[in-house]
């Protein structure tokens, strides 16, 4: 009878996966000035590749010890700085100080979306395993914008997207529609009182070219958040 693998078996090859990423997005000239050989890049994307198609949703959630999020799929914070920037350090409205950074894992599903919200931090949207997400940012002048967040550089898709501060967004699972893994940066670092949930009727008056993907965004959630907000 084979033995089960264990859980840090799985957790080393999530991570392995997503540093073969790397690798695999770099040009070839970048590349060659890595010391890293040409040949070498479509076998890390096939291997990376492989990863990803032999990993579930559930096994992700359980190995990186992801919860259901009110705003973000699924989310394990990792990392909130243990320095902070004195009240009186920053202006409004984070006057009242904050920690330096923070930052999260996040998985999106084709029933978990990242719902409609803001932060008052810049974020950074980082690409690691999966499929693309379809971001929709709405600026505060009355623009919106879709970005592919993903891994298909030729294609036009980014490994990383920053979202400015107080700029609403949403975004949803593209391509095979299976799971997507990233993370969020952030800075200064988030607290509760730094997210705003967003009203979907008056978002998608006031942006009518991206309202029928917001609906659709909002109209695909299944999973049951928990109470309360949480950043992403």
């Amino acid at each position: 009878m084979k033995k089960a693998p264990s859980r840090t078996i799985g957790r080393r090859r999530v991570l392995e996966a997503a540093a073969l990423l790397g690798v695999a997005a770099l040009t070839p000239a970048r590349a060659a000035n890595a010391q890293t050989s040409r040949k070498a890049t479509p076998a890390a994307k096939t291997r990376v590749a492989a990863m990803s198609n032999d990993l579930s949703a559930d096994e992700i959630r359980t190995l990186l010890q992801l919860e259901p999020n009110a705003t973000c799929g699924f989310v394990r914070v990792t990392f909130v700085s243990k320095q902070s920037i004195a009240a009186g350090g920053l202006p409004a409205p984070f006057a009242d100080g904050r920690p330096l950074g923070s930052a999260l894992y996040f998985m999106v599903t084709p029933v978990a979306p990242v719902r409609l919200h803001r932060i008052r931090n810049d974020q950074l949207y980082h690409y690691y395993l999966g499929d693309p997400i379809e971001l929709f940012l709405l600026h505060a002048d009355g623009r919106s914008e879709r970005v592919i967040v993903g891994p298909d550089l030729r294609g036009g898709q980014r490994v990383q997207q920053l979202i400015p501060g107080n700029t609403f967004h949403t975004a949803r699972l593209v391509g095979r529609r299976r799971w997507f893994l990233g993370a969020s940066t952030e800075w200064p670092g988030v607290v509760p009182a730094d997210v705003e949930i967003g009203y979907l009727d008056e978002l998608a008056a006031k942006y009518p070219a991206v309202a029928a993907d917001l609906l659709a965004i909002a109209a695909s959630v299944r999973h049951v958040a928990p109470a309360g907000a949480d950043r992403g």
